[in-house]
């Protein structure tokens, strides 16, 4: 059964910590007004919910994510007419992100409260709710990175449905360089799962623990297949957008010169904020099942 007191301090702590951390985002231009919303209600469910080493994944990805943005910014600010939104990460784009660790969360807490679990190291940190939400933040993270450095790419990327060349930034897109941070993002999210809960065992009973490197093959098989079904929905089912103005494609429904596209791909309610969700979901059920395979 799970502690009630410890719980709530979790979510008081998470509140603190969430706002200290949005604040700092939206002073520093990487979340917009309703961004700092969408990050203070995520935060506070997964640390409430997940405990502060969830929470510490979900900062790596918001951390590094942001870091990426800022990266080269004026070189890739010629590609934002091709993107929905901007640099500053709105309320739905940390739905999008952080939604599926979100209901990760809120679905062990339900388990623990009911009887499912108890609450013990081994179990809280290393269970496939665990599996499940590293996967997601992974999928998210390899995603970002795969966007934020592949744009930047001398070779143009191909569309992963056909292998036709086509202009940085497209939807559906991949590129070697792109794949390469995908790549290091998900091991780079392994590394900090580990980190973090190695330090939690250290702390609490003085030893390291062993039984977790099923994470690495989580994180980055569940991290890569998301990120694939990223671009495999971004170049099938997301809605496209064609600018007759600029002669440009684009994922905007009024493009940056102010003239009203129309859409000449995929599904109309089909936005890159739920082509991230859904990606992300994926990801969690394939570091699911591989942590199921394993352990």
């Amino acid at each position: 059964m799970i502690d009630a007191n410890y719980t709530l301090i979790n979510i008081a702590a998470g509140i603190i910590f969430s706002l200290l951390i949005a604040g700092s985002g939206y002073k520093k231009g990487s979340l917009s007004k309703s961004g700092l919303i969408g990050a203070l209600i995520v935060g506070t469910i997964i640390f409430g919910f997940g405990g502060w080493i969830w929470f510490t994944l979900l900062i790596a990805f918001f951390v590094s994510s942001s870091m990426l943005t800022k990266y080269k910014f004026k070189v890739k600010e010629r590609l934002a007419e091709k993107f929905a939104k901007g640099g500053r990460r709105d309320f739905w784009q940390a739905i999008a992100n952080a939604g599926v660790g979100s209901v990760i969360a809120t679905l062990l807490f339900y388990h623990m409260l009911t009887g499912g679990m108890e609450f013990k190291f081994e179990i809280f940190y290393t269970s496939i709710f665990t599996a499940a939400f590293i996967g997601a933040m992974s999928t998210v993270t390899a995603d970002t990175w795969a966007t934020e450095i592949g744009v930047l790419s001398k070779e143009w990327p191909r569309m992963i449905t056909n292998w036709k060349r086509v202009p940085p930034g497209t939807s559906g897109g991949v590129s070697r360089l792109g794949t390469l941070c995908s790549f290091a993002a998900t091991l780079f999210m392994a590394f900090v799962a580990i980190l973090c809960i190695e330090l939690d065992a250290l702390f609490h009973f003085g030893k390291l623990y062993y039984g977790i490197l099923w994470i690495f093959p989580a994180s980055i098989i569940g991290g890569l297949i998301g990120s694939l079904a990223d671009s495999i929905m971004g170049a099938t089912v997301q809605a496209i957008y064609y600018c007759d103005k600029c002669k440009k494609e684009t994922e905007r429904k009024i493009h940056l010169c102010g003239e009203k596209t129309r859409q000449i791909r995929g599904i109309s309610w089909f936005s890159n904020d739920l082509v991230n969700f859904l990606s992300s979901l994926v990801g969690a059920i394939v570091a699911s099942l591989i942590y199921i395979l394993l352990v």
